[in-house]
This record gives C-alpha cells, structure tokens and sequence, in this order.
C-alpha cells in the first residue's frame, strides 16, 4: 500500500512540473509574438 501512495504522490508531482513547463512555453511564446509584433512596426 506504501508502495502504491509513493507512486501517487511522484505521478502528481511530475504532472505538476510538465504543466509548469507547459505554462512557461506557452507564456514565452506569446512574449516573444508580442515583442516581434512591436518591432515589426
């Protein structure tokens, strides 16, 4: 049962950091279109 909580617990945290990575690539992305919008003028 210990064995099966540990796993639980790395599965969530390892959900956790793909969507923090997941955040921050999409929050760089539009950083950058929207720095790329404003030099293109």
């Amino acid at each position: 049962m210990a064995f099966l909580i540990s796993l639980v617990q790395y599965l969530v945290k390892m959900a956790l950091c793909v969507i923090m990575a997941g955040v921050g690539i999409f929050a760089g992305k539009k950083l950058r279109e929207r720095k790329d919008a404003k030099t293109e003028e």
